[in-house]
């Protein structure tokens, strides 16, 4: 069961697993981005609750959904070892894990001071409160950036 073609997690399916399984098998172009189309690959949308639950009812399934998913359901599912790599909060931090993902968040600079609330904006989703280990977003899913990661983007932001 794989995302559609519109989310983020396929895109990321894409490019860590599909890509570099055509290079490991000695094949290049962009036919990595295609997928079977004799119904072994399903598309369930992007409810990854909906992938849970069939991944929960049919054991011979297997799942691609993002890692938040998989550590509140960790009870009802079993992550994929990739490349001799554990899924864990450490392996995910330090980007060990094949499958682990940057989220990117991009500002135009030509947007400040015209949009309003964007600075404000800006300020509260790169801050301790918010992106820290005890933050907010830490439960919804996103893995905090080391500290010197976090000093970078504080400068970035700060910049603006």
């Amino acid at each position: 069961m794989v995302p559609p073609p519109t989310s983020g997690t396929r895109d990321a399916m894409g490019a860590l697993f599909m890509k570099n399984g055509w290079k490991k098998l000695g094949l290049d172009g962009s036919g990595y981005k295609k997928l079977r189309e004799d119904g072994a690959a399903i598309e369930v949308g992007e409810n990854d609750s909906l992938i849970i639950e069939k991944l929960v009812a049919d054991k011979n399934m297997f799942g691609v959904f993002g890692y938040s998913f998989f550590d509140q359901n960790r009870d009802k599912v079993q992550a994929s070892v990739l490349d001799g790599v554990v899924l864990d909060f450490e392996n995910i931090a330090s980007y060990k894990y094949p499958a682990a993902r940057p989220l990117f968040f991009y500002v135009k600079k030509a947007h400040m001071g015209v949009i309003p609330g964007m600075k404000e904006f800006i300020n509260e989703f790169v801050s301790e409160k918010a992106m820290g280990l005890d933050g907010y977003l830490f439960p919804a899913g996103l893995v905090p950036l080391s500290e010197d990661d976090f000093a970078k983007q504080v400068a970035a932001r700060d910049a603006l």
